[in-house]
């Protein structure tokens, strides 16, 4: 029976079983705590060369099915990966088009799913991003908190300022600097489904005076300086290499002198951007997030800093973000029932495996999440910051 695996399997010691769809099975070591379930024939021959996308794009059209714990499956196909495939296999940069259209469709694309989907694995608040766990015990609900009060304290904002939300999403973080910090808040999405939630959450709250949310294009954004500070959190992943100037000009166009700039967002691995490995990214691409490009550390404070705005603060929430995806990948498998209710069965395939393997890929560094906070300083130079960070944690 062994002579029917291709040869490449046959001295692998992984936990992992492989079931054929003649019902024959083949351990691959001992105590396997995954199955792969093979369900095409033709899939034998992928097995042998069993990239991330290519296992990926089995399971989302039924080819394979996966038996055991989601994060057990993620990482158990990894290790299968690692050993058959190179890691730097196909990992050329990647160079998308962005204009509005396009982007649009995108995000319109993953965001637009469903919003009773989202709501059956995010948080209360529907904080679609990284939370920030100050013990690293904290519930979701608490970390979403915590990092929505984490970027208002960074933002110094003063009751009255004028705060602009680049891809604002569900407004909870709109509807939280309102109520807390009391300032106004003008935040932009190009998803209708998220303006039309967040629109309701902002009128159920009574905070029509202070907050504005629209569908508006980043691109489109005023340019004279109206906006005391800027927040943009998980927004920059869509705009592309090619727009990050742009991008970062328009935010110093927003901005007035003295006035402050965060961006919250994923990063690279790869100092070129290049997507990681074994075809992970390409996967991503293709089922979650069409057109979207992460860019390193260093060239994102390349950018901000040639528009003219001065970094002053940067930090790594790389662990969080992997916290925060065990959370939603968790709370998801807690309600597949109800999940399939809401969306396709393919759509649900992909964000089981997206969840799941972005916190695997999070915790392992493959990729990264800093808050990067600039400053738009006086001509003279000066600016308006503490000497110290001693402020953000009083």
């Amino acid at each position: 029976m062994l002579a029917q695996l291709p040869p490449a399997l046959q001295n692998l010691q992984l936990p992992l079983r492989l079931r054929l769809w003649d019902g024959h099975e083949f351990n691959l070591g001992p105590d396997p705590s995954v199955t792969i379930v093979v369900k095409d024939p033709m899939m034998v021959s992928t097995l042998s060369h069993p990239t991330l996308d290519s296992l990926g794009e089995a399971f989302v059209e039924g080819k394979l099915e996966l038996e055991g714990s989601i994060s057990e499956v993620i990482r158990v196909v990894d290790e299968l990966s690692h050993a058959l495939v190179n890691d730097d296999e196909d990992t050329r940069p990647v160079r998308s088009i962005h204009d509005k259209a396009t982007d649009a469709a995108a995000i319109s694309y993953h965001y637009d799913l469903s919003n009773e989907f989202y709501q059956l694995w995010l948080d209360r608040d529907m904080a679609y991003s990284c939370g920030y766990f100050e013990t690293g015990s904290e519930s979701l609900d608490q970390a979403q908190q915590d990092k929505f009060r984490h970027l208002c304290r960074k933002l110094r904002l003063q009751p009255g300022e004028y705060l602009l939300d680049v891809g604002c999403g569900w407004g909870g973080l709109a509807r939280y600097a309102a109520r807390e910090f009391g300032v106004k808040v003008f935040g932009i999405t190009l998803s209708k489904e998220q303006l039309e939630l967040a629109q309701e959450r902002v009128r159920a709250e009574g905070l029509e005076d202070q907050v504005e949310l629209t569908l508006l294009d980043y691109r489109d954004l005023p340019q004279d300086g109206r906006f005391d500070k800027v927040v943009s959190v998980g927004m920059f992943e869509h705009v592309g290499h090619a727009n990050l100037a742009e991008y970062c000009k328009i935010l110093y166009g927003a901005v007035r002198e003295g006035g402050l700039v965060m961006n919250h967002g994923i990063t690279a691995k790869h100092i070129d951007g290049r997507p990681v490995g074994r075809g992970a990214g390409d996967f991503i691409e293709r089922y979650v997030f069409p057109n979207g490009e992460l860019p390193h550390l260093s060239m994102m404070t390349a950018e901000i800093s040639d528009v003219g705005l001065e970094v002053v603060d940067v930090e790594s929430l790389r662990l969080h973000y992997a916290r925060t995806l065990d959370h939603w990948s968790e709370r998801l498998e807690d309600n597949l029932e109800a999940a399939g209710k809401m969306v396709p069965e393919q759509a649900l395939r992909i964000w089981r495996l997206y969840l799941a393997g972005c916190a695997y890929a999070f915790a392992r560094g493959w990729i990264n999440l800093h808050q990067i906070l600039a400053v738009k300083p006086h001509a003279d130079g000066s600016h308006e910051l503490p000497w110290t960070r001693d402020d953000l944690y009083q």
